[in-house]
């Protein structure tokens, strides 16, 4: 009887340390892992390896809104790219300007090819996982809304040698947030109000040679883009998206009028194609839609390549030789060594704007729900995926890969849904926890154990289950 007392104790003590149990978390690179000298102190690097990472994986930059975070971030994208990365063993970049509100787009650093802005931090993060996890050069994208769909123009204008493509969600060009920005966090000098406004204009001519000389003497590649935003937008003026396609012509040697128009989600669709046929500039103009524009999952992921897995960049394979508009030609290349094409994204909106909470209502097969969008300065609405509706809006949308921001009625940007990254785990990405045993399997195990132990009259050694 006493063998059995000290054996059913020494089977509960041991079925609390089962086989760890790992799940890929975002999990921060310090600085002094990944920085050059004279980067801003103030960016932070967080990585999302998957447990199950492609042998060549791409690579994408998710950058946040105005007083987002890294966790924000994952939170918001955690049903779409982030389970998509999970899928398809890409990894996430997730930068963070961590207590500066909004991403500086707009200072002479930050607008010039390593400069020492923060365009240039994120630029180093980018070399930093090519080299780490032997990552594939040519496929590297950016994706943001608002402050972060600013910056995702930026890096497409200032690191061209990098990035492939971008998608950008109720930005501005490339350059623009330069006018009337001191970056001063204290005063609001993170804010452009002429352009957040729409009264910075420019040919596409100046808009091009504004882009160039980010990076002067460069001749290579230049990376396409995908550019969503709502007409009735009051924080980031509407107007600016025809800037913007004046700037990514002239930048990609287009013409000036689409190669293709015709509606849907809601508004006006157009697509330039470059001279060997493939989609290098995409625009969604929805009507009526505000700052907190929804836009397509599945559409982006299709417009970055990211829902192909082991293949080339979807435009080197369709124009193998470069002819996708700009100059064109060879790849350029990066700090890692490997050839890379693409380019730099626009700065992140800041100041005292209402930032934007991106989020997804479904993953990019439709299936799984997805995280609440960022409610703003003191009305924003949220969505959630399919299914019931999300308390923070009290309705929801059919998971179907629509993605919306979180609406805004003034006051301070709003950091949407706060995520979290996780405890502290391996610097691959993988949290590791001790998984106790609790299921009906292991306590039947011992108990047929601890029977043939009364039976037999002898000690044995036995094992438990994983959970």
């Amino acid at each position: 009887m006493k063998l059995a007392l000290v054996v059913v104790a020494a089977a509960l003590s041991i079925s609390s340390f089962a086989e760890p149990v790992c799940a890929a978390t975002s999990q921060k690179v310090e600085q002094s892992v990944w920085g050059v000298s004279g980067l801003p102190s103030y960016v932070n690097m967080y990585l999302y390896v998957p447990d199950t990472l492609a042998a060549k994986p791409p690579i994408l930059v998710a950058s946040h809104h105005c007083q987002g975070t890294a966790a924000s971030t994952f939170s918001e994208t955690k049903s779409s790219f982030v389970s998509l990365a999970d899928k398809n063993g890409f990894i996430i970049i997730f930068p963070e300007a961590t207590g500066h509100n909004c991403w500086d787009v707009g200072s002479s650093k930050s607008l010039k090819h390593d400069g020492g802005g923060d365009t240039h931090a994120i630029a180093q993060m980018v070399r930093y996982t090519l080299t780490k996890y032997a990552a594939d050069a040519t496929r590297v994208y950016a994706f943001g809304g608002s402050s972060g769909a600013m910056m995702t123009q930026a890096l497409m204008g200032v690191y061209p040698d990098l990035f492939a493509a971008g998608v950008a969600v109720s930005g501005v060009p490339c350059g623009c947030w330069a006018v009337d920005y001191s970056g001063d966090v204290t005063s609001n000098g993170q804010w452009s109000g002429p352009c957040a406004g729409g009264q910075v204009t420019k040919t596409a001519q100046q808009w091009g040679d504004l882009v160039r000389s980010m990076f002067a003497g460069y001749t290579g590649h230049r990376p396409r883009l995908q550019l969503w935003h709502g007409t009735a937008d009051t924080t980031i003026s509407y107007k600016n998206l025809a800037e913007a396609v004046k700037e990514w012509t002239n930048v990609l040697s287009l013409s000036g009028a689409p190669t293709t128009t015709d509606s849907k989600f809601g508004g006006t669709h157009e697509l330039w194609k470059s001279q060997c046929g493939f989609g290098v500039l995409e625009t969604f103009a929805v009507d009526g839609a505000g700052h907190g524009v929804s836009w397509d999952v599945n559409t982006a992921v299709s417009f970055l390549g990211l829902d192909q897995v082991g293949k080339a960049d979807p435009e080197a394979a369709a124009c193998p030789l470069g002819g996708s508009g700009g100059t064109g030609g060879s790849a350029g290349s990066s700090a890692a060594g490997a050839p890379s094409i693409g380019g730099v994204g626009g700065q992140p909106t800041s100041g005292g704007s209402a930032g934007m909470g991106v989020s997804a209502s479904g993953s990019p097969s439709g299936g799984a729900p997805g995280a609440s969008a960022g409610a703003s300065g003191g009305g924003g609405a949220s969505v959630s995926g399919a299914g019931a509706p999300s308390p923070a809006a009290g309705g929801s949308t059919p998971g179907g890969g629509v993605v919306t921001a979180g609406a805004h009625s003034g006051g301070a940007p709003s950091a949407g849904n706060q995520g979290s990254n996780g405890d502290a785990g391996s610097p691959e990405g993988c949290n590791c926890a001790l998984a106790g045993h609790t299921s009906g399997g292991a306590l039947r195990f011992w108990s047929l154990f601890l029977a043939g132990l009364a039976l037999v009259g002898r000690r044995r050694h036995g094992r438990p289950r994983t959970a």
